[in-house]
């Protein structure tokens, strides 16, 4: 029998903005793509949503991303090697607290918006985002498009690459 895990972004808004109907989509998908502070999402609403999401038997993943609020994400920046591996660290960690705090884990990672485009051919952003989630936790998945050099770095690196 084949399955199919079925995930979807959430928690992308902050303060009392919500852009998303995290409820809702918590009733169909398998799988959170969980903003993490840095294009969207807050301390609250992480929490919030790793609440739900836990409750619901729903893995949750760190939706990292480039530090860019004003853009949701998706403006093309050069962010120094170092500088995205400690942000994609820090952002994994931020919301590995709310889910432990749910009595969950964080189960993968994957980037969002203009990173997410930019590891699929950009060999060192791609590392950076790699580096990142070793540190955090080396036992996390990397979620990325098929034959993208994120993947490639993953696997490289010893990381689980999954394909979208």
């Amino acid at each position: 029998m084949t399955s199919i895990d079925l995930n979807a972004d959430l928690g992308e808004g902050f303060g009392r903005w919500r852009l998303t109907d995290d409820e809702q989509l918590l009733s169909v998908v398998t799988s959170a793509n969980v903003a993490c502070g840095f294009h969207a999402g807050d301390a609250v609403t992480m929490r919030r949503v790793c609440e739900l999401a836990a409750a619901r038997g729903v893995r949750i993943g760190a939706q990292v991303s480039y530090r860019d609020l004003a853009g949701f994400g998706r403006r093309a920046m050069d962010v120094p090697s170092a500088e995205l591996t400690a942000e994609v660290a820090y952002q994994i960690g931020a919301l590995e607290v709310f889910a432990r705090a749910a009595g969950t884990r964080v189960s993968y990672v994957k980037p969002h918006g203009a990173l997410y485009n930019r590891a699929v051919h950009d060999e060192e952003q791609a590392t950076a985002v790699v580096a990142g989630v070793l540190l955090a936790d080396a036992s996390l998945p990397v979620l990325g498009l098929p034959g993208s050099r994120l993947l490639e770095a993953a696997e490289k690196a010893g990381l689980e690459p999954v394909t979208e």
